[in-house]
């Protein structure tokens, strides 16, 4: 098993295919992906698919992670946002020189963790938009890096997101060997 440590957290409401795409893609890469819940429930995502965390994050917080990534989705995004646990971790991450991620309209919890100031950023279209950050730099494409965040759009992304993510924590061999596998155009 890999010594690669990823935190995907998942909140009721998250968006599954997201979610999924993450999880299942960098497992394919070889890296240890922890799922948490914000509670010991199951998580019924966005469009009804029930998703079974491998622990909770009351579980995991005192964890090593090398990456904290954010599926997007509502009400997922909102749910991660208002709890605390997901702002200290990032925060941590970040204190740390780990990376985060987080796609769709999880880029907000990000914002609202003070993690998007002077950075790139792309989001759900309107997510960011709407939150009047004025120190950070609104790009509309699939995925943007800036140091230690990666951002993305939407579930039509959550590929290239996940095979980004890839490419940051192994190398691009092991991305392009993923990529390959999954015979994308």
């Amino acid at each position: 098993m890999s010594k690669i440590n990823v935190l995907v957290p998942l909140a009721q409401g998250c968006e599954e295919l997201e979610a999924v795409t993450i999880i299942d893609l960098l497992r394919r890469a070889g890296i240890k992906v922890t799922t948490a819940g914000l509670d010991d429930k199951a998580v019924k995502a966005s469009r009804g698919v029930v998703l079974i965390p491998d622990t909770t994050l009351d579980a995991v917080m005192d964890t090593a992670f090398d990456m904290v990534v954010l599926p997007g989705g509502l009400p997922g995004a909102d749910f991660l946002n208002a709890d605390p646990r997901i702002h200290q971790l990032l925060q941590a991450a970040i204190a740390n020189h780990k990376t985060v991620a987080a796609i769709c309209a999880a880029p907000k919890v990000l914002a609202d963790a003070g993690l998007l100031q002077h950075k790139k950023a792309t989001s759900y279209p309107g997510v960011l938009n709407k939150m009047g950050l004025s120190d950070t730099q609104y790009i509309d494409v699939p995925v943007v890096e800036d140091g230690q965040v990666i951002t993305s759009r939407g579930p039509g992304t959550a590929m290239d997101f996940a095979l980004t993510l890839i490419e940051r924590l192994t190398d691009k061999i092991t991305r392009d060997k993923v990529e390959a596998g999954l015979v994308r155009p």
